[in-house]
């Protein structure tokens, strides 16, 4: 169907009538610059136009559809050869509103995913809900763009695109759990105990510990180290305190402003500000934390503390003697040789500059064990 023909053709018999563009228009019930696209040869009228259309200009059918006045000898020859480009040319504007259709359901299918990914946390079940949603619609317009294929092609395109699709949202979230230590929007198992949530995704296991706290931290496990009795678990946030943060502060001399203020920054206690000073004449260091010491005992949280950054403290920063804890409240003193006398298995802690293995077995393990918090904070600190 030649539209650039049937264009001229429609101004031609348009002119012919003494019609302006506005005047056909306001007939038919369309715009002037319908019709302006129609003899530009942009767009052809639709179906339902084709023969009002011919109407108006005086012409049948069949020379609309031709461009052309068709002499009466071959107006059964072109009505059929008419017939046979309508159909081709309706089928081609239905499987161009198709293809539209279905990149408009595919791009807001991703485009729903995208959303589920920036509105709803991670931990939130709707981020999940609506990325599958997502994920679904852009599959119907997967499958409309194949409509054509044969019922095995077509399922299995569908098939490929439904595996590779979850593929690309499981890596997603998998590289953002990595990242931004979040849990997993598409875990396959959600267990909640006292002291962790376990997600089960399908690339790693995420445990979420001191949930909804300044504390909380979570460990990816990618590689199945752990399970539900042997994962770490301490009453700190252990991204931030845990010695494999803080091992990189270490330093043998106290005085370094810089590197004890970060040393510090790092330890429990610092989430509610602090100052310290140094005492170079007697190599101490005293910290003065913003809280009242009573106010944040619970669950023995104060002793954790103190024991954990006395322990750390000593063991990073080699010459350092003695450090002093002010709080609102009270102050905690202690001796590098209390420590040395009083504290279990200090000597393995910093064996060879010092043992990661045995500062977490010696210390960290240590501040889930209520009786050994009670007796050992009481010797060091008794004085």
């Amino acid at each position: 169907m030649d539209t650039i023909k049937i264009g001229k053709f429609i101004a031609e018999k348009r002119k012919e009538k003494k019609l302006t563009q506005e005047g056909l228009a306001e007939k038919l019930g369309v715009t002037s610059k319908t019709i302006s696209r129609w003899e530009n040869g942009n767009y052809m009228p639709d179906i339902s136009l084709l023969e009002p259309l011919s109407q108006e200009l005086g012409i049948t059918l069949n020379d609309l559809i031709s461009g052309e006045k068709i002499e009466q000898e071959n107006y059964q020859e072109k009505s059929e050869e008419n017939i046979i480009n309508t159909i081709d040319y309706t089928s081609k504007k239905v499987n161009e509103k198709n293809k539209i259709i279905s990149e408009i359901l595919i791009f807001f299918g991703f485009g729903l995913i995208f959303t589920a990914f920036t509105i709803f946390p991670s931990e939130s079940s709707w981020g999940s809900i609506y990325s599958m949603i997502g994920l679904i619609i852009s599959l119907i317009g997967f499958s409309k763009l194949n409509k054509k294929k044969s019922y095995i092609k077509r399922l299995l395109l569908n098939l490929g695109y439904f595996i590779v699709a979850v593929s690309i949202l499981v890596v997603v979230d998998y590289s953002n759990v990595k990242l931004n230590n979040v849990a997993p929007r598409f875990s396959y198992l959600i267990k909640t105990t006292d002291d962790l949530i376990i997600y089960k995704a399908p690339l790693c296991t995420v445990y979420r510990i001191n949930r909804n706290t300044k504390n909380e931290y979570y460990i990816v496990d990618t590689k199945k180290m752990y399970t539900e009795d042997t994962v770490p678990i301490t009453p700190f946030n252990r991204d931030k305190s845990g010695i494999d943060n803080i091992i990189k502060f270490k330093n043998q001399y106290v005085g370094n402003n810089s590197n004890d203020s970060h040393l510090i920054d790092s330890l429990p206690l610092s989430e509610y500000g602090y100052v310290f000073q140094i005492d170079q004449e007697n190599l101490g260091l005293t910290i003065d934390y913003h809280i009242t010491d009573w106010y944040i005992n619970e669950n023995q949280y104060l002793e954790k503390c103190l024991l954990y950054n006395t322990i750390s403290i000593f063991s990073l920063i080699e010459n350092v003697q003695n450090i002093t804890f002010n709080f609102s409240g009270n102050s905690y003193k202690v001796s590098r040789k209390q420590v040395q006398d009083l504290y279990p298995n200090y000597q393995d802690i910093i064996s060879n500059g010092i043992n990661k293995d045995n500062f977490n077995k010696y210390l960290e393990n240590k501040m889930n064990d209520s009786e050994f918090i009670k007796t050992i904070f009481n010797k060091i600190f008794a004085s």
